[in-house]
């Protein structure tokens, strides 16, 4: 597998081995040895989400407030433009993001650590979009951030998504009790 640090400490993409042929293909996913040793990931996964969107959704920006979740993330149908905001306050990239295209053709995964806030918009008809968990989600200590907060000023490759009530009235990050 090919690991690619990014701009935010922590915070990388993994590009797992595909072996294919004219039958499909085979790639491991999760591989607790080799993705310790690999790409440095020792967090201990306890939960798998899957969700599907359709064109134009956008889910996030979201995070758990005191049970920050790590997350390993990947598109198995479709594709989705990604983004991860380093929101740890002591972090040398608080505030700052990353986006990246992830897709079923592509197959790159992104670790994003605890601490982050994720989201992603669905560029495709059907996107199914899985992830891995560091911890249980607690709709307690949920939060969210809003999508075009003008301080992040992330690129997203949208102007109109669809949200949810809850994302589209998330506060700005300068307003989120962290």
């Amino acid at each position: 597998m090919l690991i690619q640090k990014t701009k935010l400490q922590d915070c990388i993409i993994v590009e797992p081995k595909v072996f294919g042929d004219d039958r499909g293909f085979f790639l491991e996913n999760f591989n607790k040895q080799r993705y310790l040793e690999e790409a440095g990931i020792s967090e201990e996964f306890v939960q798998d989400n899957h969700s599907r969107s359709s064109t134009g959704v956008l889910r996030g920006l979201h995070f758990q407030r005191t049970k920050p979740q790590g997350k390993l993330v990947r598109v198995i149908r479709g594709s989705v433009f990604d983004v991860a905001v380093d929101i740890r306050k002591d972090s040398a990239t608080f505030g700052q993001w990353i986006g990246i295209e992830l897709s079923e053709e592509n197959k790159k995964q992104v670790w994003i650590p605890p601490g982050f806030a994720h989201g992603f918009v669905a560029l495709s008809d059907i996107t199914e979009f899985e992830y891995k968990c560091t911890e249980y989600y607690d709709p307690e200590d949920e939060g969210a951030i809003l999508w075009s907060d003008p301080v992040l000023n992330i690129s997203w490759p949208i102007t109109e998504p669809i949200l949810s009530a809850r994302d589209a009235s998330a506060p700005l990050l300068k307003d989120v009790k962290l």
